[in-house]
């Protein structure tokens, strides 16, 4: 997986591959799927969520920049598969889910696991987790169709945000954010697939106060 899926690819970081080789992918999804979870594609975990297919996953992380030092903010823990490969890497990681039976599952699995750094809790995650902040890194696996401002804010200078904005009917990509000098400096990475954000990303304004992408010319 990791040679033809991911490395082949373009992901070069060693550390990122390393946590990609290490964290079964078998072991984060529901048992009829065991015989897919080598496959570079999402699978279906329950509560009509899904576990990213791997690339995304490596993507997400080596986008980063990831090292032992830091401490990562993830939403949408889902089956704690990405969870997992960031703690491989990272010191600590703080992941939010907020389907109560995904939460419970992905405990189990990280304590069967045995990671000591992964610390999870049940509830929206657009508010982030302000007790825990400053974060060098957020990484969102559910798509809002803006950037919610509580993980811009629980963000370090200098951190980065990686984030899938948009809807499935009319597309989503995958948003490098870094905050820099009070900024925010923006990069579109690949169209994405992502399930959509819920809780209060769906009952805050259908879209963000100005263009995510403003330096980009509108079309004819």
């Amino acid at each position: 997986m990791v040679s033809t899926q991911i490395e082949a690819r373009g992901i070069r970081n060693p550390n990122v591959l390393r946590a990609m080789k290490k964290v079964l992918r078998h072991e984060f999804v529901p048992e009829e799927y065991a015989s897919q979870a080598y496959e570079d594609k999402p699978l279906p975990i329950g509560s009509k969520q899904t576990i990213s297919q791997p690339y995304i996953v490596a993507l997400m992380t080596e986008s980063i920049h990831p090292n032992s030092s830091m401490k990562v903010l993830e939403i949408g823990t889902g089956s704690g598969y990405q969870a997992a490969v960031l703690a491989e890497i990272v010191q600590e990681v703080y992941t939010i889910e907020i389907v109560p039976t995904l939460a419970h599952r992905a405990v189990n699995t990280i304590f069967r696991l045995g990671y000591k750094n992964i610390f999870l809790k049940e509830g929206d995650g657009y508010a982030g987790w302000k007790e825990k902040e400053p974060f060098d890194a957020v990484l969102v696996t559910c798509s809002p169709d803006h950037v919610p401002q509580p993980l811009v804010d629980q963000l370090k200078p200098g951190g980065i945000i990686i984030i899938p904005v948009g809807k499935l009917a009319t597309g989503q990509n995958l948003i490098l954010l870094q905050k820099k000098n009070g900024q925010l400096i923006q990069k579109k990475l690949i169209p994405v697939h992502f399930v959509p954000m819920t809780g209060k990303a769906l009952k805050v304004g259908l879209a963000p106060k100005q263009p995510l992408f403003p330096e980009e010319p509108k079309g004819p």
